[in-house]
């Protein structure tokens, strides 16, 4: 019995340890979180457009058999990853002329009109999350999240974080992988 007491501290410390290295191992990138809404359908959602942007809301009818890749993009102008992303996404839609749509995430009218109004939009499509409902259906982990939708309405894809860098990367393989399966 004295030698289970002595041993337990040990061997808590050694489990705990365990789990530390395999946390900060290298083959583990803690930004890559699966989602189960890969090959599934769009959520059911239906969002009201941003109120003082003159660019229609979203909803699942929008994706749904849309008959095209659409990238969709939640942000909110409170993010900073997402003011990093803009100009990616902007190009991506103006020179490779990829659909995106937004999702603004819990964020107040007036603020993401405004910084729209700096950015530039390049969205066809704006629902206005409010709430941050949809973005439960979504699953989302936090803002900034993209997700490919192909043209039968059903999710291929989901990055993580903002599209820059490795994540745009992967986007774009994923993008050309979504573009050539047609």
């Amino acid at each position: 019995m004295k030698r289970l007491v002595f041993f337990l501290p040990l061997a808590i410390a050694a489990i705990i340890g365990g789990f530390a290295i395999w946390g900060l191992s290298g083959d583990r990138d803690p930004s890559r979180i699966p989602s189960v809404l890969i090959s599934q359908p769009v959520p059911a959602f239906d969002l009201p457009p941003v109120a003082g942007i003159d660019t229609p809301g979203l909803s699942q009818a929008d994706l749904k058999g849309a008959g095209e890749i659409v990238l969709v993009n939640a942000f909110a102008s409170w993010c900073g990853p997402c003011r990093a992303e803009h100009p990616i996404l902007t190009r991506m839609a103006e020179g490779q002329g990829i659909k995106v749509v937004g999702l603004n995430y819990k964020d107040k009218p007036a603020d993401a009109a405004a910084w729209l109004d700096e950015l530039g939009n390049p969205y066809v499509r704006i629902g206005s999350d409010e709430t941050g409902r949809a973005g439960i259906e979504w699953g989302l982990s936090g803002v900034p999240e993209t997700f490919i939708v192909g043209a039968d309405g059903t999710i291929l894809y989901r990055e993580a974080g903002p599209v820059v860098g490795d994540g745009l990367k992967r986007l774009q393989r994923a993008l050309d992988a979504a573009k050539s399966a047609e």
